[in-house]
């Protein structure tokens, strides 16, 4: 039997940091406000991302949307960034910072 996973499709609106220099070390979480807000592990989105069952995507004022992807750094460690993510300003490095729950 062949079942199709409905992916889901989510913008991602904050994130936290940790205080490293490394752009690919320094989001260690992503969150946003569908169903009443919520805020997630890198690691957790990396795993949606992998196993399809979520999608997010990046929106600001002014450029287009972007979705966000996995790379991997040239030391082999996983982290989000957003796709034709070099210098833009439209990546997640720009979004606010998460409210802490």
């Amino acid at each position: 039997m062949n079942v199709q996973v409905q992916t889901k499709t989510i913008q991602i609106r904050c994130i936290r940091k940790s205080d490293r220099q490394n752009p690919h070390e320094r989001i260690t979480h992503v969150g946003g406000i569908e169903d009443g807000g919520w805020c997630i592990s890198q690691e957790v989105a990396i795993a949606h991302i992998e196993s399809r069952a979520w999608r997010f995507w990046v929106s600001r004022a002014g450029f287009p949307s972007v979705w966000v992807v996995v790379a991997v750094s040239r030391s082999g460690n996983k982290y989000l960034k957003t796709e034709g993510d070099g210098e833009s300003l439209n990546n997640l490095l720009s979004l606010p910072e998460c409210p802490q729950t």
